[in-house]
């Protein structure tokens, strides 16, 4: 009896056994005495190659063909066994067709090596279509996957179709593809047992089907609480006294959950040190939750600005807490560089004087009629200082 066994060369320089027994193989039979366990031995050791060669392959292609690095490729090569290119490579190409960079790319394979055993047609595409089809544009599309790349392996018709019909029962199209970006996990977890049950518990308390959508739209990160801590949330919200009615309430509700909240207490010892009291931190959280959640360097590089350089009080700040929200260099700066120049020739008395609200919060078009247009004859170069086309001892 004789067997022969032939290795044959990979793409990537590995082998892979393929066991041919020749055809004088002997057969057993029923009553024979000895029967030969050569065939048996064959086949074993065939799986044992080829289980050492899968890992070395994908290993190797996840190193290769994705970008990955090799500790990453290690792991990752856990969960997915590649017997060939050609099906992860045709994976790799829909990708790339719908807009997804290299860096994405590898993302999604780090972090979702199952991707590349998808059935490219069956699966895939269709379900990259459907995104596309409800108005989630190429960008936004190649961001949230990389960002939770579990969107590709997860079931369309099962969870992906259904979540998406619950969403548009409550929601536009437009929106949906919102929540699509900003909480992709409600496709993946579907919305059965989180999002419903916490939708309940906001109608049983009166808030409106408007505030409901934005908040499923633009604020899904709620949703993802714990019903324990949802309900807590929801009640500290309500004794601070927001209006249920009110986008202020869904605000105040992010501000208040996971990371936002530890960030919301850090700003206010940071808004302690610019003198606010306490009162005025709550007032200024009422008016606009936002400015207690912003970037501690944002806040620092505002109040500066406002207090230090533009002689405003840190509590006239508190008044109008929208401010801090505003761009520093885009919005803020511009019109405080034409109210200086305005203080500079008397043609405004005094910066506490001017209100806040009245100089930053209009659109452009607003600002430029009371601010600029009224005083160009007097100063013909206001509209310059305002571009950033003058500087200010020019004028």
């Amino acid at each position: 009896m004789a067997a022969l066994y032939k290795l044959k060369s990979l793409r990537f320089g590995y082998s892979q056994s393929s066991c041919i027994v020749a055809s004088t193989t002997q057969r057993f039979v029923s009553g024979d005495p000895q029967p030969s366990l050569f065939p048996l031995q064959n086949l074993l050791l065939c799986r044992h190659f080829t289980s050492e060669i899968q890992p070395k392959f994908s290993v190797n292609y996840l190193i290769n063909s994705c970008g990955v690095s090799q500790k990453n490729a290690i792991s990752a090569s856990k969960r997915v066994k590649l017997r060939s290119p050609e099906r992860a490579d045709a994976v790799l190409a829909i990708l790339r067709n719908h807009g997804l960079s290299e860096t994405q790319i590898t993302n999604i394979v780090r972090n979702r090596s199952e991707v590349l055993q998808l059935d490219p047609e069956e699966t895939l595409l269709p379900k990259l279509e459907f995104f596309r089809s409800i108005g989630v544009s190429r960008q936004d599309l190649a961001i949230t996957l990389s960002y939770m790349p579990q969107l590709l392996t997860t079931s369309l018709e099962n969870r992906i179709l259904p979540t998406y019909n619950f969403l548009r029962s409550l929601l536009s199209e437009k929106n949906v593809a919102s929540v699509l970006k900003h909480g992709s996990w409600i496709f993946v977890e579907g919305h059965s047992k989180k999002v419903e049950p916490k939708i309940r518990i906001l109608r049983e308390l009166g808030m409106s089907q408007f505030c409901i959508s934005r908040l499923i739209a633009y604020y899904p990160c709620t949703l993802m609480l714990k019903p324990k801590e949802f309900c807590q949330v929801v009640d500290e919200v309500k004794k601070m006294g927001f209006d249920l009615g009110k986008v202020t309430f869904l605000m105040a509700m992010r501000a208040l959950c996971g990371k936002s909240k530890v960030r919301c207490n850090r700003n206010q010892e940071v808004y302690k040190n610019w003198g606010w009291s306490e009162d005025d931190a709550l007032t200024a959280f009422r008016k606009n939750p936002q400015c207690m959640i912003t970037s501690e360097e944002k806040i620092m590089q505002v109040m500066d600005f406002l207090v230090n350089k533009m002689g405003w009080s840190s509590t006239t700040i508190a008044k109008y807490p929208i401010v801090l929200c505003y761009s520093l260099e885009k919005r803020i700066i511009p019109r405080c560089s034409v109210v200086k120049v305005l203080l500079a020739k008397g043609l405004l008395k005094d910066v506490e004087n001017v209100s806040l609200c009245s100089l930053l919060s209009p659109a452009e078009k607003g600002f430029l009629e009371r601010f600029v247009a009224r005083y160009i004859d007097e100063v013909p170069q206001l509209l310059s200082v305002y571009q950033g086309k003058v500087e200010l001892k020019d004028v």
